[in-house]
C-alpha cells in the first residue's frame, strides 16, 4: 500500500493566517490543457501615450489635467469607491437586512512618468521613491480620525482587470477593517496571545530552515511560496523582523523592500517571458491608534498564470462553491521561481 506524500496524493493544506483550507491535487498537473487560452498581448508601448489619462500633462477621465510630473504622482481617484463625506448611518431591520455607511479615501499613485515602464524594468532609485510614497501615504491617511485601515495594492495587466498599462498602484483607506484583514487580525492575535511571538516570524523561521518554498531573500525580507498557496505562483514577501507596518521600517529596510520587490517581479517576468500579471497588496496593522504587536508586515502576490503566458488559473465551480483548489504544489512553484535568473529577460533580446 502506498504511503501518503504531499508530492503525489490529493490533500488539504491549512492557512493559519485565515483559518481556511486549500485542496491540492498534484496528480492533475499531468493532465493536458484543453481550456481557454488567453490572448498574449505583446504590444510595444510608447514612452508617452497622448490618450493615457495617467501620463504627464494629459487630461484624466474626470476632466482634471495631470501636471508635467517627472517622478511619482499621487492624486485622489476621480471615480473613488469610497468618499470622505459619506454621512454616517445604519440600516438594520433585523439580522437578515443590515447595512451601514462607509467613509474612506481612494488614491492613485503613478510610479513613473514613463508609460511603458514596469517595476522589474525600473532602476533601484525609482523603486525606492515608490516605497517612500507608500510609507508617506500610510502615515498621512492613517492619522485621519475616520481611517482605521490603509490598503495599498497594485493590479498589473489587463487579465487582472487593470484598464491602464501605465505603471501605478492604488490606496483605499477606510473606516472599517475589510473582510480578509479581519481574518488575519483574528488569527495573528490568537497566535501572539498563545506564543508571545508573531505567527509570520515563527513561520518564516521554519521556512528558512526547510528551504523548500523560499524564492529569494535579502537582509530584511524573505520571498516564499506559502505552504497554503492558492494561486499557481502565489508568493508572500515577509519582513524578517516582526514589523507591524511599513512605517516601522528604517531606511535600510525600506531600501531592501524596494530591492526584493524588484527581485520578485523580475523572476515573474522571466517565468514565461512576458510582462507578468498579478494583484499585489500589503497587509499591515490597522491605523486605529492602538498597539498591534501581533501584526507582522507582509505583501501578497496573486498571479493568475498557470502554464504559460496564455494559460491562466480560473476560480470556478468547486472553488466558488466549496474551497480553493490547485494542481501544481507550492514546492514546485517555488523551485521554478527560485531557479530563474535575476536578469530581466527583455535585456537578452
Amino acid at each position: 500500500m502506498d504511503v501518503f506524500n504531499l508530492k503525489d496524493h490529493p490533500h488539504r493544506r491549512y492557512n493559519p493566517l485565515t483559518a481556511e483550507w486549500v485542496l491540492v491535487s498534484p496528480h492533475r498537473a499531468k493532465r493536458p490543457w484543453q481550456g481557454q487560452v488567453e490572448k498574449h498581448d505583446n504590444n510595444i508601448l510608447p514612452e508617452y501615450d497622448p490618450d493615457c489619462y495617467l501620463c504627464p500633462g494629459n487630461l484624466r477621465a474626470g476632466g482634471k489635467q495631470n501636471p508635467d510630473y517627472t517622478d511619482t504622482f499621487i492624486f485622489i481617484n476621480d471615480f473613488s469607491s469610497l468618499l470622505s463625506d459619506t454621512p454616517a448611518g445604519k440600516i438594520g431591520e433585523n439580522e437578515l437586512f443590515m447595512a451601514e455607511s462607509e467613509q474612506g479615501v481612494c488614491k492613485v499613485i503613478c510610479f513613473s512618468p514613463r508609460h511603458n515602464l514596469t517595476v522589474p524594468e525600473m532602476n533601484n532609485d525609482e523603486i525606492k521613491r515608490i516605497v517612500r510614497v507608500w510609507v508617506q501615504e500610510y502615515e498621512v491617511l492613517g492619522k485621519l480620525d475616520y481611517i482605521n485601515h490603509v490598503q495599498i495594492f497594485e493590479n498589473k495587466g489587463s487579465i487582472m482587470g487593470c484598464s491602464n498599462p501605465h505603471p501605478h498602484c492604488q490606496i483605499w483607506a477606510q473606516k472599517n477593517l475589510p473582510v480578509e484583514v479581519v481574518k488575519e487580525q483574528k488569527q495573528q492575535a490568537n497566535y501572539y496571545s498563545k506564543h508571545g511571538s508573531t505567527l509570520l516570524f515563527d513561520y518564516v523561521e521554519l521556512e528558512l530552515t526547510k528551504q523548500e518554498r523560499i524564492v529569494c531573500t535579502n537582509d530584511s525580507f524573505v520571498v516564499l511560496v506559502p505552504f497554503w498557496a492558492v494561486w499557481p505562483f502565489e508568493t508572500m514577501v515577509v519582513s524578517r523582523k516582526p514589523k507591524s507596518s511599513i512605517a516601522q521600517l528604517n531606511e535600510k529596510e525600506r531600501n531592501d523592500l524596494a530591492d526584493i520587490y524588484q527581485q520578485l517581479t523580475i523572476r515573474y517576468d522571466n517565468l514565461f517571458e512576458t510582462s507578468f500579471p498579478y494583484s499585489m497588496g500589503f497587509h499591515q496593522s490597522p491605523t486605529d491608534g492602538k498597539n498591534h504587536p501581533e501584526w507582522h508586515l507582509h505583501m501578497h502576490f496573486y498571479p493568475p498564470l498557470l502554464r504559460s503566458a496564455t494559460i491562466k488559473k480560473f476560480m470556478v465551480g468547486y472553488e466558488m462553491l466549496a474551497n480553493p483548489q490547485r494542481d501544481i504544489t507550492a514546492e514546485q512553484s517555488a523551485e521554478k521561481l527560485r531557479t530563474l535568473t535575476k536578469k530581466h529577460y527583455k535585456t537578452n533580446h
